[in-house]
């Protein structure tokens, strides 16, 4: 692994620790992590976070990966955003819970604010590369 690829996954990891954060708050307060937690066959708060932290380091790092394939962060926020919720909220959870797909259901209004949710969770990912890579200008005009 070189170091620009080793650097890329601590900042996805950190990325989607931020991100998770965020969004498992959002989750929390819209009484949603109970529904997260089934996936692990509890009920449990605790479970439900600890579901959702890991979901979202898988996402970060995956983010990661991405950032070689399009390295426009703005551009893949955007894209990966929309990805993970198709892959989420409309595919894979809602299979795991035996409800089949949720595709039909795609622009219901909960679902539309689950679109933004995970577009808003992928630009807080982008956001993170995009502060932890900057250049230190200012220190290399001082040398």
């Amino acid at each position: 692994m070189t170091g620009s690829a080793a650097k890329a996954y601590r900042i996805g990891i950190i990325g989607g620790i931020i991100g998770g954060v965020v969004f498992g708050l959002f989750m929390q307060m819209q009484g949603m992590m109970g529904m997260v937690a089934s996936l692990a066959g509890s009920e449990s708060l605790f479970v439900g976070w600890v579901v959702h932290m890991v979901i979202s380091v898988i996402f970060g790092l995956s983010f990661a990966v991405l950032t070689f394939v399009i390295p426009n962060l703005w551009t893949l926020s955007l894209l990966f955003g929309i990805g993970i919720w198709i892959i989420g909220p409309l595919l894979i959870m809602p299979a795991m819970m035996g409800m089949g797909t949720n595709l039909a259901n795609a622009f219901t209004p909960d679902l539309l604010m689950s679109l933004v949710t995970h577009i808003g969770f992928s630009f807080i990912v982008g956001a993170t590369f995009k502060v932890m890579t900057r250049k230190k200008v200012a220190g290399a005009k001082a040398a």
